[in-house]
C-alpha cells in the first residue's frame, strides 16, 4: 500500500509488524480459532519478542506472499515463524514472534486454553498426514 512506503519508495520496516500480525491470525482462523474467540474466552496474546531479518527491499505495489508457521507452543508461550516472498518467489524477509497467553482480567501469564491447544494439535496432526 502506498501509505506503507517511506520517502525512498520502499515499505517502511514498521509495517512488517502489521503484515505478520495479520498472517498470524489468518493462520489461527484457518485452523478454527478467531482472535475474538480467544478474547471472549478471557485470554489475550501480547507479543513478547520479535526478530526480523531484512533481505531485500519491498516497494509500493509489490505482490507479497507470507508463509506462516506455528513453530512451537509450550505452557504460556507460542512461537511463530514467517517467510515473506515477493512475486518472483524471492525471500525478502524472515521473522519470528513470541507471544504469551495471559488472562484478560489481570494480564497474568497462563497456559493456553484447551480449545486452542486442541485446534493446534488437530492442525499439526493433519499436516503430518499430508506430508
Amino acid at each position: 500500500m502506498y501509505p506503507d512506503t517511506d520517502q525512498m519508495g520502499t515499505v517502511h520496516h514498521s509495517n512488517y509488524v502489521k503484515y505478520y500480525e495479520t498472517a498470524r491470525w489468518e493462520l489461527f482462523r484457518s485452523i478454527g480459532i478467531s482472535y475474538h474467540s480467544v478474547e471472549e474466552a478471557g485470554y489475550m496474546l501480547p507479543v513478547t519478542r520479535m526478530h526480523f531479518r531484512f533481505l531485500k527491499t519491498i516497494h509500493y505495489d509489490d505482490l507479497l506472499t507470507i508463509k506462516t508457521t506455528l513453530k512451537q507452543m509450550r505452557a504460556a508461550r507460542i512461537w511463530f515463524t514467517y517467510k515473506l516472498f515477493n512475486a518472483d518467489g524471492e525471500l525478502v524477509n524472515e521473522a519470528e514472534t513470541e507471544l504469551a497467553f495471559v488472562e484478560r482480567r489481570n494480564w497474568r501469564p497462563c497456559v493456553a486454553p484447551d480449545f486452542v491447544v486442541n485446534a493446534i494439535k488437530a492442525h499439526q496432526e493433519s499436516e503430518l498426514h499430508h506430508v
